[in-house]
C-alpha cells in the first residue's frame, strides 16, 4: 500500500467507476492522489524491488529443494504466495545470459592448432596433389580441368616455398590450415561469377539445386567478406549463433511441453498449460544451476582444487536428477514409469535441440 493521502472524491482516476473502498473492484488501482515527490517514487520503487527480491528468493527456495511443489501449487490455484513462472523465468534467463555473456567468448569455442609443423604440411599438400591429379585423368569438363590444373600448380608453388624457407608456413595460403567457409560443402570456387559459369556448361540434370546453390553463394559472399580467413568467418558465425541462444531456449520451452503432454496424453487432469508451466519452473531451475557451474568453474581456475571439479559434476548430474524428481511429485506416477519417460522425454528433447540448433545456426550463417 502506498503511503500517499486518499483521495475524498470516491471515484477512480483510472476507469472512473465509484469506489466502497481504498482499491477500485474494477481495475484495481488505489485511491490516492496523483501528485507524489521524488521521495515517494523512490520508496514506492525501493518497495517493489525489495518485494520482488522477497518472493523471488522464497520461491527459488522451494523451486531448488521441493520440484515439482510450485507446479503443483500453480496448478490448485495457490499462486499469490509465489513469483509468477513467467517472470521468473524472464528474470532468471536474462540474469543468466548476462553471466553467459561475459563467461563465454566465441573464439574460447573454436579449437585452433598451433602445432602444424613444416612436415605435416609438406605430407598434406603432397596428398592434396596427388588427389587432384588422378582427378584430372577422369574429368572430362574443359574448365573444371583448367581449375585443377591451377590447383595443381598452386599446390607445387607452396610446396617448393616450404622447401626452399621452412619459416613460410604461416604465409602460405594452404587449405587446411586457413581454411574457408565454403569447405564443408566440399567444394571451392574463386568467385560467384566462376561458379556460375560452371553451372552454365553443366547440364540441368547436373546442376547444383537451389539449397546447394543458395549455400555456396553465401559461402563465396563470407570468403570474399573475410578474405578467405576460415577462422574469421567461423568466429562471426558462432558470435551471431550464441546471441541467438535466449530465443532458441525459449522457443525450445513448448517442445518440451508438448513432449510432456504426449507422454501423459492419458492424464486427463493436466492440460498442456500445465506441462508449460512445469517447463517454465525446470528451466529456471536449469538456468541457476548453470550460474553456479560457472562460479564453481571459475574458483576452480583459480584454485585448481578437485573437490570444486567434483562438485561442478555433481551439478551436471543433479540438473537430470532434478528432472526426474520433478516428474514423480507432479506427476505422481511410480517410479519405473517415471524413469522410463524421463529416458524417452531425454532422448526426443534431444533431437528437438538438434532440430533447433541447426536452424538457428544456419539462420545466423545468413544474417552476417
Amino acid at each position: 500500500m502506498s503511503h500517499l493521502k486518499e483521495r475524498e472524491e470516491k471515484n477512480c482516476l483510472n476507469c472512473n467507476a465509484q469506489l466502497e473502498g481504498t482499491y477500485c473492484h474494477i481495475c484495481g488501482q488505489e485511491n490516492i492522489h496523483p501528485k507524489e515527490s521524488v521521495w515517494h517514487l523512490i520508496n514506492h520503487l525501493f518497495q517493489d524491488v525489495t518485494h520482488f527480491d522477497g518472493k523471488f528468493f522464497s520461491t527459488g527456495k522451494l523451486l531448488i529443494t521441493r520440484p515439482g511443489l510450485l507446479t503443483r501449487e500453480y496448478a490448485k490455484g495457490r499462486r499469490a504466495s509465489y513469483l509468477n513462472p513467467i517472470r521468473m523465468y524472464i528474470f532468471t534467463s536474462a540474469f543468466f545470459f548476462l553471466i553467459f555473456f561475459s563467461y563465454i567468448q566465441p573464439k574460447d569455442t573454436i579449437v585452433e592448432d598451433n602445432k602444424v609443423t613444416t612436415d605435416s604440411l609438406l605430407r598434406r599438400l603432397d596428398k592434396q596433389k596427388q588427389i587432384k591429379i588422378e582427378k584430372l585423368k577422369t574429368e572430362k569438363d574443359t574448365a573444371e580441368i583448367n581449375e585443377i590444373k591451377s590447383a595443381v600448380q598452386h599446390i607445387g608453388v607452396n610446396i617448393d616455398s616450404l622447401l626452399k624457407d621452412s619459416t613460410a608456413a604461416d604465409r602460405l595460403d594452404i587449405a587446411g590450415k586457413n581454411s574457408t567457409v565454403l569447405e564443408f560443402l566440399g567444394k571451392k570456387y574463386r568467385n560467384r561469377k566462376y561458379y556460375d559459369s560452371i553451372q552454365q556448361t553443366l547440364p540441368p540434370a547436373q546442376r547444383d539445386n537451389f539449397i546447394t546453390r543458395t549455400f555456396t553463394y553465401k559461402g563465396l559472399e563470407l570468403n570474399e567478406k573475410y578474405k578467405n580467413k576460415g577462422k574469421e568467418a567461423l568466429e562471426a558465425i558462432i558470435e551471431k549463433f550464441l546471441h541467438h541462444l535466449p530465443q532458441l531456449l525459449f522457443v525450445s520451452l513448448p517442445f518440451f511441453a508438448l513432449l510432456l503432454r504426449l507422454l501423459y496424453i492419458r492424464r486427463k487432469e493436466f492440460y498442456y498449460v500445465n506441462h508449460l508451466i512445469f517447463t517454465f519452473h525446470y528451466y529456471i531451475f536449469a538456468f541457476i544451476s548453470f550460474l553456479i557451474i560457472f562460479s564453481l568453474t571459475k574458483i576452480n581456475e583459480v584454485f585448481n582444487w578437485g573437490l570444486i571439479g567434483f562438485c561442478r559434476g555433481m551439478m551436471w548430474l543433479f540438473i537430470f536428477f532434478y528432472l526426474y524428481k520433478a516428474m514423480r511429485n507432479f506427476y505422481g506416477q511410480r517410479r519405473a514409469r517415471t524413469v522410463f519417460k524421463f529416458i524417452i522425454l531425454n532422448f526426443l528433447f534431444m533431437f528437438v535441440l538438434i532440430f533447433l540448433f541447426s536452424v538457428f545456426f544456419f539462420y545466423s550463417l545468413f544474417q552476417i
